[in-house]
């Protein structure tokens, strides 16, 4: 038997499984903890890109307990084989970490809740009004009706009030439509009398409540957190709703790991929904299938001494958990799209939202310092949104304030994240601050056939976004990661744009991967564990159908993932690999 496998290891160790410039001789000497234990599973024979500089490729890596063992060449690994070990020929397959998303939303892309009426983006309002009929009484788990998919710039140039239309399809029920972007919503009378919204309300943190100008009240569209307020109440917590958002996280936990996805940051739980103890519930019950960090959503509208200390009490970060709660979710400020992204300079468009015509914030820079230098103290990083400009530099003072506030002694990750304009004079201090800047380019929208489409509304700004590769350039640490559901859950469709954004191009597809995979690790405090193949670390990998070092960036696109191990355990097997 062991005859019958050295040989069959050496000669697959002549198989051209690595790029022409690697051979066996390049591999790292074995390096082991202890060679005499067998291991409960090789993967042999493939084209394995390690992430590891002291040893970027090998053939062969073998697993026991959940961890490396060995990672090198298929000559080296033979004495870890046993009578009990699994042996697994990838057959010259490329193999990688596995990903590291750290900005996706899971629980709400999985949940059938929130999308029973789904509303054509290019449509007249008043035109929907039957297709609302229709899909009101298929509403699941809440009492409101709940929508998705309008177009903000169509409601705000209907020649009918929102609101009236809305009441006219759904009169007697609170009724919330959250249009394509999700910065915005679209309410009837029903919805905004349980809110208690009228016109003599005022706007609330981080929101706007759009009227009349004529008779002063509401006019059915709710811009950034006064939307999210209604959904807070259509989704308050039941037993009924927890078990519809479980079976849409474990939906959403069977996407990730067919994507090759293992490690992930949660990018808005709602704990006032009680989201965290479905995620809670997932690791109780041994359903969940990657290592998740939560991002506990900082609500602009609450109370911020309560605030602060409910956060604190969810506060959880250990290490050898599956699920950990130490990461806070936070706004700066909304959407170039709808004029809410946070500006230097106006809009060229004036949707006379604001009186300066330079968006809004969601937190103000005294305020989300406050936040930072509080729970930085309990051990928190922040993830917060910056798409603006003025809503970048702004986050990044916040943060130079609880440096100064709290000293150097801390070990921050804090990350700002979208990042689609950055101001000259703040690029540098991404590498200054040791702030994290994570970035989604999965989007078509963030490739440069789109760029002109922002023109009109931010003029020469529009064709510098996103600008990872000055980021990058800086020496600062980049993430990449996907928004699923607003852009395409494959890193691999990621991967291809992030080489195919003319001066804003990373530089190479090493660091690309780097980027999705070891500085993912990174953010999530587990750069030790996972990220990269090493020996002592998680076997967290991912087994592909082909070598992205050799195929044109279309190709790199259409990547299929063959099997996810999960510490070495499978939690995903493509149907066409045996």
């Amino acid at each position: 038997m062991k005859k019958w496998l050295l040989t069959l290891l050496l000669l697959a160790a002549c198989a051209p499984n690595a790029p022409a410039t690697e051979t066996s001789d390049d591999f790292l000497p074995l390096v082991t903890a202890d060679a005499t234990h067998e291991a409960d599973l090789v993967l042999h024979n493939g084209a394995i890109y390690t992430v590891d500089e002291a040893q970027p490729w090998a053939e062969a890596v073998a697993i026991k307990a959940g961890r490396l063992i060995f990672v090198g060449a298929d000559e080296d690994v033979e004495p870890f084989i046993g009578e009990a070990t699994e042996i697994m020929d990838l057959g010259g397959r490329m193999v990688l970490p596995g990903i590291h998303d750290v900005h996706l939303h899971p629980l709400e892309a999985g949940s059938s809740v929130g999308g029973t009426c789904l509303l054509p983006e290019d449509t007249d309002p008043a035109e929907m009004v039957g297709l609302l009929r229709d899909c009101a009484p298929k509403q699941i788990g809440t009492n409101w009706v709940l929508g998705w998919g309008h177009s903000i710039t169509n409601m705000l140039e209907s020649e009918r009030p929102p609101i009236e239309i809305l009441d006219e399809a759904i009169p007697d029920r609170p009724a919330v439509m959250m249009e394509q972007t999700s910065h915005s919503v679209w309410v009837n009378s029903a919805a905004l009398a349980a809110a208690g919204m009228n016109a003599d309300t005022p706007n609330p943190p981080g929101g706007l409540i759009l009227k009349d100008p004529e008779t002063g009240e509401p006019n059915g569209i709710l811009m950034e957190n006064a939307g999210d307020m209604l959904f807070d109440l259509a989704l308050a917590p039941t037993p009924e709703l927890e078990e519809l958002h479980y079976d849409g996280l474990l939906y959403a936990l069977e996407q990730l790991a067919e994507n090759g996805i293992t490690s992930i940051s949660d990018a808005r739980t709602y704990w006032g929904r009680n989201y965290h103890k479905v995620w809670q519930r997932a690791e109780q019950e041994e359903t969940l299938t990657v290592r998740a960090v939560l991002g506990l959503w900082a609500y602009p509208h609450y109370d911020d001494a309560e605030q602060l200390a409910a956060l604190t009490k969810l506060y959880s970060n250990d290490p050898n958990r599956l699920l950990r709660m130490s990461q806070i979710k936070i706004y700066s400020d909304g959407l170039i799209e709808n004029t809410t992204a946070a500006l230097f300079e106006p809009y060229l468009i004036d949707l006379e939202i604001f009186p300066d015509n330079i968006g809004m914030n969601y937190f103000a820079e005294t305020r989300l310092a406050k936040y930072i230098t509080t729970l930085e103290k309990v051990g928190f990083d922040f993830h917060i949104h910056t798409i603006g400009d003025r809503g970048v530099y702004e986050a990044l003072n916040a943060i130079e304030q609880a440096v100064e506030t709290n000293g150097n002694g801390l070990d921050r990750r804090h990350r700002l994240t979208h990042l689609e304009l950055i101001d000259e004079a703040d690029r540098l201090r991404f590498a200054e601050l040791d702030v994290i800047a994570d970035f989604q380019v999965a989007g078509e929208f963030t490739l440069p056939d789109y760029w002109e489409e922002s023109a009109e509304l931010i003029g020469d700004r529009a064709f510098d976004p996103v600008p990872v590769r000055s980021i990058y350039d800086t020496g600062a640490t980049v993430t990449l990661s996907s928004d699923w559901d607003v852009s395409d859950l494959s890193p691999f469709v990621g991967m291809a744009h992030a080489l195919q954004r003319e001066q804003q191009s990373m530089p190479d597809l090493e660091a690309v991967i780097e980027a999705y995979t070891l500085n993912g690790a990174y953010v999530m405090r587990q750069e030790t564990e996972t990220g990269s193949l090493e020996v002592g670390k998680w076997a967290d990998l991912v087994v592909l159908d082909q070598n992205l070092f050799e195929v044109s960036l279309d190709e790199m696109a259409e990547t299929a993932v063959l099997l996810t191990l999960l510490g070495g355990e499978e939690v995903y097997r493509n149907p066409s690999f045996r």
